[in-house]
């Protein structure tokens, strides 16, 4: 157990951090084994069902950095171009709405009227 009080609380850090990617892992992994059993046996809803599941937890791990992004891209690509010829559908995301403020009164404030620029002189040569 380390001595210095920085370096007791980065082993607490690391622990809880080290539960939490262990826990995304293992939840990635289940989610490509039920993918490789639905393949292997599986309609095509369920197919597409379980792609989709397994592409949502890919991406968790890619976003919380447990795996590398490209070898999330890879491992997707792979379940779309297994799926592909199991006969399901492609899966299409969803696309996102963008996020409307709350209704707030609108203010159309007007722009000041701009004066006319005035003329300058000639300059003497």
């Amino acid at each position: 157990m380390p001595i210095i009080k920085s370096a007791r609380k980065r082993v607490k850090v690391n622990q809880k951090a080290n539960l939490r990617n262990v826990k995304t892992k293992r939840t990635m992994r289940e989610a490509l084994k039920a993918f490789s059993k639905v393949l292997a046996s599986g309609s095509p809803a369920d197919i597409a069902e379980a792609e989709r599941k397994a592409v949502s937890a890919i991406d968790q791990a890619a976003k919380k950095a447990v795996i590398h992004k490209n070898k999330a891209a890879r491992q997707k690509a792979s379940l779309a171009a297994q799926a592909k010829a199991a006969g399901a559908k492609p899966v299409k995301a969803a696309a996102k709405t963008p996020a409307k403020p709350a209704s707030s009164p609108k203010k159309t404030a007007k722009a000041p009227a701009k004066k006319p620029a005035a003329k300058k002189p000639a300059s003497k040569k």
